[in-house]
């Protein structure tokens, strides 16, 4: 699978109440190419319940599902992983969950670490924050030169995340990025149909008409 598009990453704030899977699938049906579950509660059972949940909506829509931060949980159920600097390793992720898993990497602002986690077997790399992020207010700053340069050096796909939105992404995907990781700007949103319509939106950037 070619990895280029929108990649929706979950919030428990913004999805809570029973908004999690229609707003999900609301993102699948506009096009989201990857769906990252990103829940840092200590309810594993829960976890699991929606983590399956997803795994199945994203099978149903042809996207691929992530686990932020929990490798075990991506075995249990065979889907790929996000790891942040502090998560663990990436080359025993890759053990753990064979050649074929997605795994992605945090890299920050930060061409060493893009070439450590190129190194650790890597299946894209993550840049951010480009821009101010509601999530990580005070994660390092990226720029697009950044990625420019990312691209001729490494051979693998690039994720721009933090503060992403209809107007900025352009410039990102211009500049290199070939998955744009989006949490606000698609899911705060007041319905599941807005949800979709900005999926939509951000899709098409990556196919211009």
């Amino acid at each position: 699978m070619k990895l280029r598009g929108l990649y929706a990453i979950t919030d428990s704030a913004l999805l809570a109440e029973g908004r999690l899977l229609p707003y999900v699938e609301a993102a699948l049906k506009g096009g989201a190419r990857l769906l990252q579950y990103r829940d840092k509660s200590a309810d594993e059972a829960r976890r699991l319940r929606e983590a399956e949940a997803l795994r199945e909506l994203c099978a149903r829509h042809g996207a691929q599902l992530i686990i932020n931060d929990d490798a075990e949980l991506a075995a249990r159920l065979s889907v790929g992983v996000h790891l942040g600097q502090t998560d663990g390793s990436l080359a025993a992720a890759r053990a753990l969950l064979g050649r074929n898993a997605i795994i992605g990497g945090t890299c920050h602002a930060s061409l060493e670490l893009a070439a450590a986690a190129s190194g650790e077997g890597a299946s894209y790399i993550a840049f951010g924050r480009f821009f101010n992020s509601h999530t990580k207010p005070g994660a390092p700053a990226a720029t697009p030169d950044l990625l420019e340069e990312a691209k001729r050096r490494f051979n693998l796909p690039l994720v721009a995340i933090g503060g992403v939105t209809q107007d900025n992404a352009p410039e990102l995907i211009a500049r290199g990025a070939d998955l744009v990781a989006v949490i606000h700007a698609l899911f705060a949103a007041d319905s599941p149909a807005e949800v979709e319509r900005r999926a939509r939106a951000f899709s098409a950037l990556f196919n211009p008409a």
